[in-house]
């Protein structure tokens, strides 16, 4: 998308431009050698004299009033709302927050009995599970990575913003970044896939569009980098699991997106439910204090997830609930999500000194400093008038077109799509006619908000066709009585558009799958219309991929539209129809069985690796090697030439590059087609030889570029210290840079075969 349409677009949502931001994503690695100026210390922030003479005033019950979050009618966890007791702590002055609330009048209300019925009258945060839109969904965020462009998070970010600020929301529980291998987890659809590079980009993009320069306007939030750390490595891909990681897998796999979300200026940080390597994440003082607040200078504050703190006595961490408030809070949480272990027994741990009143003045502080920056303290309330009630007409064509911009043509033998919008269409299948398009996390507050069906998109964008309509089987895939009359449907017409996939409620938070095929008869009902030799395309639905097996060889053309959005029917049928030219990427590898899981592209090399004429070399006996499509596949309705990177030097001294240096990659992409379209250049790297033994690919850098027939351009990216070197198993963290050669390839995907070799001196 040109840089005047990316304007348009977020003007007339309420936004502001965010053109030429998605340019060239670089995500740093965290506490690699930078320019950067270091960050100001905790005493010289514009709040800090206002803090501590607040703070001066406190008395300790309402100190640790402020580290307390309860949750309204809302029900996220075990324990259900804390509406009564939240009521009763605000005006007694002893609490911080309150999740799961919205709505400018409902806000006003509980936020006058904090501020005008307590003694010092400190206002609240309100938080919300704003994911991915309050009314206005957009994709879900493993949708949005798969548009290989940061604004289309940006997009997301500023709508959210903008509609939960006007309800009184001052604080969303997004940007979500675990990068994970695990496609069975069903928190995947929360998340930007598999790659680190790619979800530190989308981390910092989503980070800016929440909070933008100011987080006192009305129409920005406060985000929350989740889930602190490793939580998408839980074995077996099982919500809530066991992670086992080593000191150089965290740093390079796990943390840069974090870091990537904390230059961008997170507010706020939150810890995972899993362990890691044997200590719950809400007593793993290593990342929440160690990293993230003295290596990193985080100054914002840590919120532990629901109940997360009372867990660690299940997980068998902690003795009881007292012991569980000493260990988290001395581990770095500052504010504690609906479990109340750190307001109840914070005196008696004072007292008996396995607290200390320096870290409860630092969690305070922390607090009050975001309470100031939103600028609750001089304008704590909601405008009622202004407030937003639904989705609008700009926010709706923001989303659409965010969502057209992660649609993923995976097949498309002999031009099959797009289609003619004329002529006869049956569109089929347990989604076809369905609203079931949001995806997880789209919030129950939407409700109300009807998204656009795939059946009424179709009727509208091809108003002179003969449009038909047969369900087949149901979302669940139980029912098998309308094969026949979905294979009568497809004989009758010119092409069939069967849409099916897994319903939202399969994917998000502890929902995990262990099988990834169509649920239940949805891979009978392609077949029974594979077998009458009529056209027909298939429209997938999922919040994670998924696996195709018999079904994908005989069907012509497969587009993988996620769970997409209000508007995701109206997106669909622009790419079936050929208003958009699909140019996404798959931003996690799908793979050909479960069986093959883990399976992800940075993977290492072994000292055996897959050799056909080898029988002794990692594969599997009674798999084809390799996966169904591979991280960064994705088609065009057009194509296009990627040439081989060039170097701006092949030899560079490693000093310079400590010292800042660069090295420039030229990468030339032409349009060899009929259609304008969007290609994602992609430009991957692999150390051949180093201490610690390297992914045989690593992305370093990505760009989005829309081009006309027969245009062409050169696409240039920067690779520097930060690319080219590694973490080690330090646990005090060692970035290492080494000498020798480092492969450099370019292409459309993580199988780009263009390379050249740069020599590290």
């Amino acid at each position: 998308m040109n840089d005047v349409r990316r304007r348009t677009v977020l003007a007339a949502a309420g936004g502001t431009a965010i053109a030429g931001k998605a340019a060239t994503a670089r995500a740093r690695a965290p506490g690699a050698p930078t320019s950067d100026a270091p960050r100001p210390g905790p005493e010289s922030g514009p709040y800090e004299t206002r803090i501590r003479a607040l703070m001066a005033r406190m008395t300790i019950d309402e100190k640790l009033g402020q580290l307390q979050q309860f949750a309204w009618t809302g029900d996220t966890g075990p324990g259900g709302g804390q509406t009564a007791a939240a009521e009763k702590a605000a005006r007694g002055g002893r609490l911080g927050s309150v999740l799961n609330i919205y709505g400018a009048r409902t806000t006003n209300t509980l936020q006058r009995m904090a501020v005008e019925k307590s003694r010092l009258g400190i206002p609240l945060i309100f938080g919300l599970d704003v994911i991915h839109g309050m009314w206005t969904t957009f994709p879900i965020p493993l949708g949005q990575a798969a548009a290989f462009d940061p604004a289309v998070a940006e997009w997301d970010a500023e709508v959210s913003a903008r509609e939960a600020r006007s309800n009184g929301v001052h604080w969303a529980f997004s940007p979500m970044m675990d990068v994970t291998h695990e496609p069975r987890w069903g928190r995947i659809a929360e998340g930007d896939g598999e790659d680190p590079y790619l979800a530190a980009a989308l981390a910092a993009a989503k980070t800016r569009g929440y909070q933008g320069d100011d987080l006192r306007s009305r129409h920005r939030l406060a985000a929350c980098a989740k889930h602190m750390i490793a939580y998408g490595g839980v074995e077996g891909g099982r919500d809530y699991n066991t992670v086992d990681v080593s000191e150089a897998r965290l740093r390079n796999f796990y943390l840069p997106p974090f870091r990537a979300a904390l230059d961008a200026g997170v507010a706020t940080v939150m810890a995972s439910f899993n362990t890691v390597s044997g200590v719950p994440a809400h007593g793993y003082r290593h990342a929440l204090t160690d990293i993230l607040k003295e290596e990193w200078g985080f100054r914002g504050f840590v919120v532990s997830d629901y109940n997360g703190v009372q867990e660690m006595i299940v997980h068998g961490y902690a003795a009881d609930r007292s012991d569980a408030a000493r260990l988290a809070f001395n581990a770095g949480i500052d504010m504690e999500m609906a479990s109340t272990t750190i307001n109840e027994y914070g005196k008696r741990l004072l007292r008996s000194g396995q607290i200390t009143m320096d870290r409860l003045d630092d969690a305070v502080a922390r607090i009050l400093r975001l309470k100031f920056r939103l600028g609750l303290f001089e304008h704590p309330y909601a405008d009622e008038d202004t407030a937003i009630a639904g989705p609008t007409k700009a926010s709706r064509a923001a989303a659409r077109e965010a969502a057209g911009r992660t649609m993923v043509l995976l097949k498309n033998e002999k031009s099959t799509l797009p289609l003619d919008r004329s002529g006869s269409i049956a569109v089929v299948g347990p989604f076809a006619d369905s609203t079931d398009l949001r995806g997880s996390w789209a919030g129950t507050w939407a409700d109300a908000f009807r998204p656009v069906t795939v059946l009424d998109a179709i009727k509208d964008a091809a108003p002179k066709a003969s449009v038909s309509h047969v369900e087949g089987v149901d979302a669940s895939g139980r029912s098998t009585g309308g094969s026949a009359r979905v294979a009568s449907a497809a004989r009758a017409t010119d092409v069939t558009v069967v849409v099916v996939g897994e319903a939202a409620t399969l994917s998000g938070e502890a929902s995990v799958r262990s099988d990834l095929g169509l649920p239940g008869r949805q891979e009978r009902l392609i077949t029974a219309i594979a077998d009458t030799g009529a056209p027909f395309v298939v429209v997938l639905l999922s919040g994670r991929p998924l696996t195709m097996g018999g079904w994908l060889d005989r069907t012509p053309a497969v587009l993988q539209a996620w769970h997409p959005g209000i508007e995701g029917g109206n997106a669909i049928a622009d790419v079936l129809f050929g208003t958009v030219n699909p140019g996404g990427k798959l931003p996690v590898t799908f793979p050909r069985t479960v069986g093959q899981i883990p399976i992800y592209y940075n993977h290492e090399n072994t000292g055996r690796p897959y050799d056909r004429a080898n029988h002794y070399t990692s594969k599997y006996l009674d798999l084809a090697y390799g996966p169904q499509f591979p991280f960064g596949h994705g088609l065009s309705y057009t194509t296009f030439d990627i040439g081989e990177p060039r170097l701006s030097v092949s030899r560079v001294r490693a000093e310079a590059l400590r010292k800042g240096d660069t090295v420039e990659v030229a990468v030339a992409v032409r349009n060899t087609g009929r259609r304008k379209g969007d290609e994602v250049v992609q430009l991957y790297i692999r150390d051949p030889v180093a201490s610690i033994v390297q992914p045989v690919r690593r992305l370093s850098g990505f760009r989005r570029v829309s081009l006309g027939a027969g245009k062409a351009t050169t696409v240039r990216f920067r690779l520097s210290a930060e690319e080219l070197g590694f973490w080690t198993q330090d646990p005090h963290g060692r970035f290492l840079l080494q000498k020798g050669e480092i492969r450099v390839f370019a292409g459309n995907s993580s199988l780009a075969k263009g390379g050249r070799t740069l020599t590290i001196t």
